[in-house]
């Protein structure tokens, strides 16, 4: 799956700075304090309940005309078989998640207002434990960059305009050897130096007056012979913060308020993936401090490390929306809707010669429905990365999954992000190659 693989009650919150109480106005004016400064002083242009359009009918002229943008490009579209995969787009946004963002375009408003607002909302829709908020990001791999620019300076000006430049800050970061993977570049892209521990007695050898925090990757808790409840133990311990990257464990949707229940202080999310939001959005969810020094390491705030990961006002509206359809969807419903469409699919196959069909659910990230074709060469006459292939290469492309090993020949399909009738689709695609012998 997605390199994949490899890569979730507080309706009135006291919140915590510092180690004192802090309401809404003290988390707002401590932000604004520190962000007027990042600023450099300049004020914000704000043009609050203006309407002004520009006359449009909402009939669309030139580039859009036909109606799919991607063939007036020369592109082919895709149907998804193979998952919530970034390099797709991650899934489709919710009808309901597209109308409120363009409510959300209509308007200006202060970013770092509404960043504190959402993230009060999606606090209270998740029912976080007391004393944790959470912030829309662009991306979870921005919320993993500006969560540990967070941890590394605090809300010090000083600092949050220093880093990369770890000079008279603590610069480690412990990680299991087995959970190093793409995604730990946004830790190092703060300074930090990852150091690889593999059992208890690493940690606490690794553990000194360097070390700023503790960094679990959760699809790969069954990798690491360190497990997350026992690395969190062994964080709080040395009184270190401790990350989650859970960015594609959802579903379950109960998972997106587990890890901060867990005790984990940061834990980051992909928005676009099974939650289906803006697919450039992510979130991370922590203790209030720790977020509240994220959100001055990025955009809209100047001169720190996170402006290059701006998120909009429409992608904030956008997620919080989506967040809230998300946790009122019926999931085993949904569950019981990727399987029919994976049966059709495999009833099309399963009776070819040298075919044999698996499925399961992944337990840990990309938790859904999931199903294998598994191809005899010897009697299909073709392997699986060559059907792969020819899939790919038709009008539309339908994308499944070929084995890793070159010498794989099972093909991988889930269903999470199949329209109506693509299922019926893929399944005479694949039979229709699978069914016709080399010469």
């Amino acid at each position: 799956m997605d390199a994949t693989r490899a890569k979730t009650e507080v309706s009135k919150q006291k919140q915590a700075n510092n180690g004192g109480a802090m309401n809404r106005r003290g988390f707002l004016g401590g932000m604004a304090a520190v962000s007027g400064a990042l600023f450099g002083g300049k004020r914000a242009r704000a043009a609050a309940g203006r309407e002004k359009m520009d006359g449009w009918t909402g009939k669309i002229s030139g580039f859009g005309q036909t109606g799919n943008v991607y063939e007036e490009l020369g592109l082919t579209t895709v149907i998804n078989g193979q998952g919530t995969m970034t390099y797709l787009g991650g899934s489709l946004l919710r009808p309901e998640a597209e109308a409120v963002m363009r409510l959300a375009s209509l308007h200006f408003v202060n970013i770092m207002d509404l960043e504190a607002a959402a993230g009060r909302k999606i606090s209270e829709m998740l029912k976080l434990p007391q004393g944790y908020t959470a912030i829309v990001t662009s991306g979870a791999a921005s919320a993993i960059q500006n969560g540990y620019s967070g941890i590394l300076t605090g809300d010090t000006i000083a600092h949050i305009r220093q880093i990369p430049d770890l000079t008279g800050l603590k610069s480690e970061v412990l990680i299991q050897k087995a959970h190093r993977s793409p995604w730990d570049h946004q830790i190092r892209a703060t300074g930090v130096k990852l150091i690889e521990v593999e059992t208890v007695a690493d940690v606490h050898n690794a553990i000194n007056e360097r070390t700023a925090a503790m960094h679990f990757l959760n699809l790969a808790d069954p990798d690491g012979q360190i497990k997350r409840r026992e690395w969190l133990a062994l964080a709080h311990a040395a009184n270190l913060p401790a990350f989650i990257d859970a960015a594609a464990d959802t579903p379950p949707k109960s998972n997106l308020s587990e890890y901060a229940n867990m005790g984990y202080d940061l834990v980051s999310f992909s928005g676009g993936k099974a939650i289906r939001g803006p697919q450039c959005s992510g979130l991370l969810i922590g203790r209030q401090n720790l977020v509240r020094s994220a959100l001055l390491n990025m955009s809209p705030n100047e001169d720190v490390l996170g402006r290059i990961a701006k998120v909009g006002k429409e992608e904030i509206i956008g997620l919080t929306k989506t967040i809230e359809l998300y946790l009122a969807e019926d999931e085993e419903a949904l569950q019981k809707d990727q399987w029919r469409q994976l049966d059709t699919i495999s009833a099309a196959v399963s009776q070819i010669s040298g075919v044999s069909i698996s499925k399961n659910v992944p337990p840990i990230a990309n938790n859904f429905p999931t199903m294998q074709i598994h191809l005899d060469p010897g009697r299909t006459g073709i392997r699986a990365r060559e059907v792969v292939e020819k899939l790919a290469a038709g009008k539309p492309s339908i994308v499944l999954t070929a084995g890793e090993s070159p010498d794989s020949n099972t093909i991988e399909i889930t269903a999470i992000d199949l329209q109506p009738g693509q299922d019926k689709m893929i399944g005479d695609a694949l039979a229709k190659i699978l069914r016709a012998r080399p010469a």
